[in-house]
């Protein structure tokens, strides 16, 4: 099949076997990859009700088709499995080469279960993969396990966890390429409980092409337009979104709390002013919004991977911190340990904002945790990781937080168990309906409506065009849109910066693989892919009652951009699931299934 390598390796590590599959041609054209093939494999496997931490909970590890070839901004790959963090549908995609690695080696993916019995490492190449001992490697952190498995593979790629994911903490990210992160869900954690260290990938194998030349024609086409558009980011890196969002009262303070603060001490500029930067690329990029620093660290000058926006937000004014060195630094830690630096930070400003308010003494923590204190930062990383003292609760995420500590739910700043990111749906409401209802719980990467609303994400012909940026009044459709144009970007692969008209990418895709394409049919992939994950959501308990955000994050700010803006989605989901297709319980019903091709999985699920 043009576009795919045609083999899937599935690796039981209880039983030490592999096993080389070729992939089904009608599953690639109905699933095409990342996510949403993943989703399709894993409920094949049989193991819905398996424990996140089980053996039998498999870890998926996904390419797409664009991957490894000359379309901008594809080099990604998923990873996925039923998350430890939320308990539901689990899944993060990190860019970098890894996922060009893997399909070099003549993969579209990896399937993996069991449990090994001590540590290992997977080397995926030429078709096959090799499972080797990693007991050495057990204990070091994530720059240091790919340093050492380069040194013996210098042509190869590694995705690998650090104590984190070792000591299976439900907010473990997987890294690879130096500081590049598979963060949400604790996904790491997924690899530790299965004495999976690293999955290092390399060969010599190449994608085929229908149409090579014209392919490649388009492809450069593409590539100017992206990088037209994406300057700012080439320039600032994605923390120069900060005074944008700042200015529509998009990003978060003091634990979603606040509209205002000193902006100016933590953006890209500032970042510019303070250090030396250097633009770091994922494989075939023409963006390069990636970071790499000069950082003074106990007296020597060492390389660290720079800050994106999420992070510099959730360490900086979500934790009322504008010590811009000190969120550098903490972002190096967190890669180094395997953290996703969402979800940690998140944790950290909301014990800050327990113990601030007066709701949770100190002595609850076993320590003060105040506004700002860059100390008790680094050493919580830490002991978050290490599963140490309070660390062992702050590990958990938000959700656990709230419950142990028996403080009022609807002040933990989750979706569905997944701590909400650092763009405020009180900014713009489709960003907060796509938060309610997205597959993996708070995620602006499965619905980044405020790009729409900004300009900046635009498709005419599907209906994603700028509106009023605080009424979902005749917008929830392209809400819906958005969602399945961005599981179809999870599917190919594709970076969102790099996301092109539908029709655009029909095009493309047919250039690739030699059969027709249109944009009603892409759409329809996207569109099952939710559907499917959702199911495989309901089946873990989720329903319409779960669709919702927290009171912290829908009553309104005194100040900011988003003043004035309280956040009621109750029409707008009535609307969302009519024109979803789903019954009042949230489940999506049996015409919508008949017509994605579902009602036989639907009957597993």
């Amino acid at each position: 099949m043009h576009g795919y390598m045609g083999k899937i390796a599935y690796v039981d590590l209880s039983r030490q076997q592999v096993e080389i599959r070729e992939l089904d041609p009608a599953l690639a054209r109905n699933y095409l990859g990342g996510s949403a093939l993943a989703a399709r494999l894993f409920v094949e496997l049989g193991a819905l009700d398996a424990a996140p931490l089980a053996p039998e909970n498999p870890l998926i590890f996904m390419t797409g088709p664009l991957v490894g070839t000359v379309a901008p901004s594809t080099s990604r790959f998923a990873v996925c499995a039923r998350s430890p963090l939320t308990g539901i549908w689990g899944e993060a995609t990190s860019g970098g080469v890894f996922g060009v690695r893997l399909k070099m080696a003549g993969l579209d993916g990896l399937v993996i279960t069991g449990r090994a019995a001590e540590p290992v490492y997977l080397h995926a190449t030429n078709g096959s993969v090799s499972i080797h001992p990693a007991g050495n490697l057990w204990g070091l952190d994530s720059y240091a396990t790919q340093q050492a498995l380069k040194a013996q593979l210098p042509r190869a790629s590694v995705a690998c966890i650090g104590p984190a994911g070792e000591n299976l903490v439900p907010l473990a990210a997987v890294l690879n390429d130096a500081g590049r992160a598979a963060g949400r869900g604790g996904l790491g954690a997924v690899m530790g409980a299965k004495n999976l260290k690293a999955v290092v990938a390399e060969g010599q194998e190449k994608v085929t092409y229908a149409d090579q030349s014209t392919f490649k024609m388009v492809s450069e086409f593409a590539a100017a337009q992206v990088q037209e558009a994406t300057g700012t980011l080439r320039h600032y890196g994605t923390l120069g979104y900060l005074d944008v969002g700042f200015y529509f009262g998009d990003v978060p303070a003091r634990y979603y709390t606040a509209g205002l603060f000193p902006a100016e001490k933590v953006t890209g500029k500032k970042l510019r002013e303070d250090f030396v930067v250097k633009n770091s690329a994922c494989f075939g990029c023409q963006t390069a919004c990636g970071r790499r620093l000069k950082h003074e660290r106990d007296g020597q000058t060492i390389t660290v991977d720079g800050p994106e926006y999420e992070t510099a937000v959730a360490f900086g004014p979500l934790c009322d911190n504008y010590d811009l060195a000190s969120v550098v630094e903490i972002n190096h830690l967190c890669n180094q340990l395997g953290l996703d630096t969402i979800s940690a930070g998140a944790s950290i400003a909301f014990a800050m904002y327990l113990q601030g308010e007066g709701l949770v003494p100190a002595e609850r923590f076993g320590r003060a945790i105040p506004w700002g204190d860059t100390v008790v930062m680094k050493q919580l990383v830490e002991d978050m990781a290490y599963r140490r003292d309070c660390g062992q609760l702050l590990g958990q995420g938000t959700r656990a937080m709230a419950a142990a500590l028996g403080v009022d739910p609807e002040l933990a700043a989750q979706v569905k168990g997944m701590e909400m990111p650092m763009h405020d749906p009180r900014a713009f409401a489709g960003q907060a309906l796509s938060y309610a209802t997205g597959p993996r719980g708070a995620c602006h990467l499965r619905g980044d409506f405020y790009l729409v609303d900004l300009g900046l994400y635009t498709d005419e012909k599907t209906g994603l065009v700028p509106g009023p940026r605080h009424s979902l009044s005749g917008r929830v459709e392209a809400v819906i849109r958005l969602q399945d144009i961005r599981e179809l970007d999870n599917a190919l692969l594709r970076c969102v910066f790099a996301s092109l008209p539908v029709d655009a990418t029909a095009g493309l895709l047919g250039l690739l693989t030699g059969q027709p394409w249109t944009a009603e049919d892409l759409l329809r992939v996207g569109e099952r892919s939710f559907n499917l994950k959702r199911l495989l959501n309901n089946h873990w308990g989720v329903t319409a009652a779960d669709d919702r955000l927290p009171r912290i994050l829908s009553q309104a700010y005194a100040d900011g951009g988003a003043a004035g803006q309280a956040v009621d989605l109750t029409a707008a989901l009535v609307e969302y699931y009519a024109l979803r297709g789903w019954d009042g319980s949230g489940r999506p019903g049996t015409n919508k299934l008949a017509g994605l091709g579902l009602s036989e999985l639907a009957g597993r699920l």
